[in-house]
């Protein structure tokens, strides 16, 4: 990894997190290089949402530590994080009710402390998803997958160096998807984002993400290209015996 890259990288390393004595997610490491993608990837239950919360400053680290370039960013506030360039989005569309299009995008700025110029560098992502011809209407008016896209956009509009996306294709029909796709590239050749990809879509995933990462019971059982892991008895097998209900992510999200 080059210096410039090692910079500006976001590392887990062993962390581990304790809910009251028991252990759901534990020693688990990893790097993603500035404008880098990593997919993480894993059943029900494993840990994913839990990890973003703990990285996003959601949740203190039991053990281990979160750095972004040499910044440490576990234990922070999710605000002061942000401030530094790590955003995260939610599995459910984050826009506030009662204000237009423009305006939801607006207050994006206004956080980060942008101007009206990032929403120029925007304009081909917002063209394309529709957002522009929706200009001054509710965001809650919205359909969902145009309610999404909008909060995915606010989250890049505060000009990230590492966007955190837990589950975006969630609740998207399959021929809203390709958004997806078309959101992340953007934010990465546009903007220069790193990108962590928390996704059940496996075709998502491997269209995607050059590398990925495999959580089960909280920890990492195997990393690597998404063709070779998805083909590991282990990561099937984890698959497989996945339960139906989010478990940990779901109660600690």
């Amino acid at each position: 990894m080059s210096a410039h890259t090692q910079e500006g990288a976001l590392r887990a390393e062993s962390i581990s997190k304790e809910f009251g004595g028991l252990k759901v997610f534990h020693d688990v490491s990893f790097v993603l290089p500035a404008a880098g993608l990593l997919g993480v990837i894993g059943p029900n239950g494993a840990g994913k949402t839990t990890m973003i919360n703990i990285i996003s400053g959601r949740l203190p680290v039991s053990s281990g530590r979160v750095l972004l370039g040499d910044f440490r960013v576990d234990g922070r506030y999710v605000y002061e994080n942000a401030g530094r360039g790590l955003v995260r989005s939610f599995q459910q569309t984050a826009t506030f009710a009662g204000s237009s299009v423009e305006d939801n995008l607006i207050s994006a700025l206004r956080f980060s402390g942008g101007d009206r110029s990032v929403l120029e560098r925007l304009e081909p992502l917002l063209e394309q998803f529709g957002l522009i011809d929706n200009w001054r209407r509710n965001a809650e008016i919205l359909p969902y997958g145009l309610q999404k896209m909008l909060g995915l956009t606010m989250a890049l509009a505060t000009q990230p160096r590492m966007l955190l996306l837990d589950e975006p294709a969630a609740g998207l029909e399959k021929s809203e998807r390709t958004n997806i796709d078309r959101y992340v590239q953007f934010a990465q050749q546009k903007f220069g984002c790193g990108v962590l990809l928390v996704e059940h879509d496996m075709d998502l995933i491997k269209r995607l993400c050059p590398q990925v990462i495999v959580l089960d019971g909280g920890k990492l059982i195997a990393e690597g290209e998404p063709g070779e892991v998805l083909s590991r008895k282990d990561v099937i097998d984890a698959y497989l015996g996945g339960s139906d209900e989010e478990g940990d992510d779901a109660q600690h999200s």
